[in-house]
């Protein structure tokens, strides 16, 4: 398969060129970005062709993987849907509602699927918690605890033109799914949150939050989804989740495992992970589902719903109440 890179706006975009390099049914078809200097850097250094236009990189490629500002995930998905390329969009699915549901309507419209890059379901420590959930071993599910804590990004992640939102919109998304992943049959029907701007004053956007929802299966949860973390913390961030069930309780950790590295040389302390890489897991199956003919999962409708948690969120906040998704 060919696949081509649209856009390096996002860190993530050089982790996913490198899992497809190393994938051995796909091929780098090319990169376009609307930053022609970073798109030509990035082309030089993984060796591959630079296109100037984004319809010269999409009849170069079987599929795309957009990793552009979030604003702008809906103009390149539907571009490329009614192109007839397969997608991969990464989170969140976009800023708004109705972009989403634009982006799912042209994919389905056009026969090719639409993936929405949330790599977390891809570690090992996920996919165990999931089958140990199912297995019934934990009970009935009663209550969930997650956090997604990093450090500020900065860049157009604090531009809420670009972004949507700060750390609320960045960070819920990703936990989020884990919670629907673990339970497939159930949907948020009540959002709750604070969210305001704690650590990084001189920032007009959040910077923190504190969201508890309530989902149609009775499970209570919350979430802190925080760029709470300095710069100087050994490592960026975390996703973990604390699941109570009337039978017992699971805490997971998906970068536990980690080396802590005192270096003289840098004169910093670094947590070095060595776990599975969940961004290959991610690649991976976005390129089998497509040349298989198989659904992917995460879809489009997966990131819908969760966007939709931070959006109600932000809802909630301004109108300092509980906001309604769903009956």
């Amino acid at each position: 398969m060919k696949i081509g890179m649209i856009s390096f706006a996002h860190m993530h975009a050089y982790s996913y060129a490198h899992a497809l390099k190393r994938n051995p049914d796909a091929e780098l078809a090319g990169i376009t970005d609307d930053d022609p200097e970073r798109g030509r850097r990035m082309a030089e250094e993984l060796g591959i062709p630079w296109f100037e236009r984004t319809e010269e990189l999409l009849a170069a490629s079987d599929a795309v993987v957009i990793c552009s500002e979030n604003a702008k995930h809906a103009e390149y998905t539907i571009q490329a849907a009614n192109a007839g390329k397969h997608i991969l969009c990464e989170k969140p699915i976009s800023t708004n509602v109705k972009d989403a549901e634009a982006m799912i309507e042209a994919a389905e419209r056009n026969g090719v699927q639409l993936m929405i890059a949330f790599p977390c379901r891809f570690s090992t420590v996920a996919k165990r918690t999931k089958k140990l959930v199912e297995s019934g071993k934990l009970g009935k599910l009663v209550a969930i605890n997650g956090t997604n804590r990093g450090t500020m990004p900065g860049g157009w992640f604090i531009d809420r033109s670009m972004a949507g939102g700060g750390a609320v919109m960045d960070h819920t998304v990703h936990v989020m799914d884990l919670m629907r992943w673990y339970m497939p049959d159930a949907e948020v029907t009540e959002v709750y949150a604070e969210v305001d701007n704690r650590f990084h004053p001189d920032l007009d956007i959040d910077d923190s939050g504190l969201l508890t929802f309530t989902f149609d299966n009775g499970v209570i949860a919350t979430l802190d989804p925080s760029w709470s973390r300095s710069k100087s913390f050994p490592v960026w961030g975390d996703v973990t989740l604390d699941i109570l069930g009337t039978n017992g309780t699971s805490k997971v950790d998906l970068f536990k495992q980690n080396v802590l590295l005192h270096s003289d040389d840098t004169m910093k302390t670094t947590e070095n992970f060595y776990g599975d890489d969940s961004d290959q897991g991610l690649i991976d199956h976005f390129i089998d589902c497509i040349m298989h003919n198989k659904p992917v999962s995460p879809n489009g409708v997966d990131g819908l719903r969760a966007m939709e948690v931070a959006l109600a969120a932000y809802r909630s906040a301004e109108l300092q109440q509980p906001v309604t998704l769903r009956k």
